[in-house]
């Protein structure tokens, strides 16, 4: 094991002589256990699934501890490149992919030292590590994460691969990709090296490999400025909730820390080393540009802008027109050291841009994992905590006796369950719902969203709220979609008025668009799950609908901007006729309100059990159907009744409560 407790490696028990740059997982300080060993952990990891609002240790290790680490896990052992894994990443959960981590310039390996804890849940992670003075070629390299990558191929055939590749280690991912065609791998590539020749620094690599040893000292510290952002390094475990004063004493100490710590980038790379790299970043974008024809792997770039190093943004761009299956994701705050500093959870990127998956295709059901508590606190608080204070939702249910109390208490806690609802102007209601359940019971709410959330983004700005919606729970309209959710025994929302609905035209605020078809009821009386309709208010507190569809086609220009989004986008309700089919997607003007206040009430649950007349009388079903569509209206019409008597319905009288006493969710309301 290495000194620090922070980082060890796993070592396995039947330790094998290991070929040259053979396949072994080694520590920095040269204890080796085999792969072969190292297999045997997929039988005996835990097969439970994760916890919602699980603890994956994001934001708990920073630049300091890589440099610390990175310190004992560069001493010389004479040992070729090696394979090793983070003891922290834990045992994966059961089935969970591969994933090879391949280093920046510096070879350590630990680049994805913040990411470990999160990434280990559901990776069985490795990391390559290159030691100082190792002079392996790049083709050499190549080889060596090729023999790897074939192995688990062979071993797993049906299941991917991922290549976090960081910078140098971009070029590396992309070269192996290039040469298996075959083999089912995903590429994230942060900020590649591939862009070498149009590098900001290309002028001064002679310079640097020309100075003389008693200067060549003065360039970690040089360097460290240019490849990241020592404030975003330094952000990472800063309490971002502090006041000013204590917030900027926590950074300044947290620099005050690191900047002494650079020097163990001059023993990273040493002069001779340093040289030596220059070659090999050379040799390996020449060697993956050559080859990016060849690569048929799904890729995601991640490039940051504040890159001093390479021509990231440009390079991402570059890349995702020449590669058939790339997507980008761009970061306006960070530098080159994108995955050691602030704001950047690895999982949580991979999740957004749908990259996670178990086997050779993407299942919304299956390869979900619920969100961390971090994903949830950084989710709410920057896409829609203003919305949430705002607003201050309140939540009523129904209890088994028909008695209404605050809370979610009269919800069901055991699935399936399912949510049939009224779906607010352009689906303001979501973020309240999916927080509170969250929130008060630990429940992830899987949300049924029309697909056209689902397509392939083309911004390639950072992670937007329609990439939260899916870390958060939104799953494709699908009956197939449907079906496994029921099966799992989820907590699944459902608005049958659907995009018509969240996009209804002047006065039709609080109208219902069902479509005349009970399905629902028979798929959820086929898995014995429990209905329970909800009604939710508020969207006339907020805002006036002052431009709707028939508005916007009136306008030159922007009608047929309109016409267009809709001829690209996926209809779903083709088979209904009338106004429930009339589903056009278009960005309602709105002029906002002093906010009033959100509202929900879920009805009395209505239990399926032991109803089997619901799958072989249709009659039934549509009975049923009404029953739940007249429970949804009933609690919209209880709900704006009973508003009226909140103290607190106004943001003015809310705001001043919560500076006497209590934060935005305990404000509160009517009694019901």
């Amino acid at each position: 094991m290495l000194d620090s407790d922070c980082v060890t490696v796993n070592v396995s028990p039947d330790i094998k002589e290991s070929d040259k740059l053979g396949s072994s997982i080694v520590g920095g300080n040269g204890f080796v256990g085999s792969i072969d060993g190292m297999k045997k952990r997929d039988n005996e990891t835990n097969s439970e699934q994760l916890e919602v609002l699980y603890d994956d240790g994001f934001g708990s290790v920073s630049m300091k501890d890589y440099l610390d680490i990175s310190k004992d896990m560069i001493k010389p052992d004479g040992g070729p490149p090696r394979w090793f894994s983070p003891v922290e990443c834990g045992r994966p959960l059961k089935g969970s992919p591969l994933l090879l981590f391949l280093p920046g310039m510096d070879g350590v390996g630990l680049g994805l030292i913040m990411h470990h804890r999160a990434l280990g849940k559901v990776f069985e992670v490795r990391c390559l590590h290159i030691p100082v003075y190792d002079r392996t070629p790049f083709e050499g390299l190549v080889e060596f994460v090729e023999r790897v990558v074939r192995k688990e191929h062979a071993a797993s055939p049906h299941k991917p691969i991922y290549l976090v590749g960081d910078s140098f280690g971009g070029s590396l991912a992309l070269a192996v990709a290039a040469r298996n065609p075959t083999v089912d791998l995903v590429l994230i590539l942060a900020n590649p090296a591939t862009s070498l020749d149009r590098s900001q620094l290309k002028p001064l690599f002679p310079i640097l490999e020309a100075l003389p040893d008693d200067l060549h000292n003065a360039i970690p510290y040089l360097l460290s400025f240019v490849m990241g952002e020592p404030v975003k390094m330094a952000m990472v475990n800063v309490n971002k909730k502090l006041p000013p004063g204590p917030m900027l004493r926590q950074l300044s100490e947290n620099l005050t820390d690191l900047l002494p710590r650079l020097s163990v980038i001059s023993d990273l790379i040493p002069k001779e080393t340093l040289i030596w790299k220059l070659k090999l970043l050379k040799s390996a974008a020449a060697y993956a540009n050559s080859r990016l024809h060849a690569v048929k792997a799904e890729v995601l770039v991640l490039a940051s802008l504040k890159d001093n190093m390479l021509p990231s943004e440009d390079e991402a761009k570059r890349l995702s027109s020449v590669l058939k299956n790339c997507e980008v994701r761009t970061f306006k705050e960070n530098g080159h050291t994108l995955l050691l500093e602030d704001g950047i959870n690895l999982l949580t990127v991979i999740k957004a841009t749908r990259k996670y998956r178990r086997s050779r295709r993407l299942d919304y059901v299956t390869d979900f994992m619920p969100p961390s508590l971090s994903e949830y606190k950084f989710g709410f608080d920057q896409y829609s905590g203003w919305l949430q204070y705002c607003t201050s939702p309140v939540m009523f249910s129904t209890l088994d006796d028909g008695r209404i109390v605050q809370g979610l208490s009269g919800v069901p806690s055991e699935g399936p369950v399912l949510l049939v609802g009224y779906h607010m102007l352009m689906g303001f209601e979501l973020q309240g719902l999916v927080e509170g359940f969250l929130r008060e019971r630990k429940i992830m709410v899987r949300g049924l969203a029309h697909p056209a959330l689902f397509t392939p983004s083309s911004s390639n700005s950072e992670l937007s709220y329609f990439d939260y919606t899916r870390v958060f729970g939104a799953v494709p309209v699908t009956p197939s979609n449907f079906f496994k959710l029921l099966k799992t025994k989820s907590h699944i929302l459902l608005y049958p008025g659907g995009a018509r609905e969240a996009l209804h035209y002047k006065g039709e605020e609080y109208k219902l668009f069902w479509p005349d078809r009970p399905e629902f009821v028979q798929m959820a009386a086929k898995f014995k799950a429990t209905i329970v309709p909800f009604g939710v208010v508020g969207e006339d507190d907020i805002a006036e609908l002052a431009l709707d569809y028939n508005d916007l086609m009136r306008i030159p220009v922007v009608n047929e901007l309109v016409r267009q989004s809709a001829n690209d986008t996926i209809r779903v309700r083709t088979i209904d006729d009338g106004e429930v089919g009339n589903e056009n997607l278009f960005i309602p003007g709105l002029l906002p309100k002093i906010p009033g206040r959100f509202y929900y009430l879920f009805g009395k649950p209505i239990d399926t059990l032991g109803k089997e007349e619901l799958l072989k009388d249709r009659e039934s079903a549509e009975e049923l159907y009404m029953r739940i569509k007249s429970e949804v209206a009933s609690s919209i019409d209880y709900l704006l009744k009973k508003r009226e008597e909140d103290p607190y319905r106004s943001i003015i009288d809310r705001s001043i409560y919560r500076l006497l006493s209590s934060p935005a969710q305990d404000v509160p309301s009517f009694t019901p």
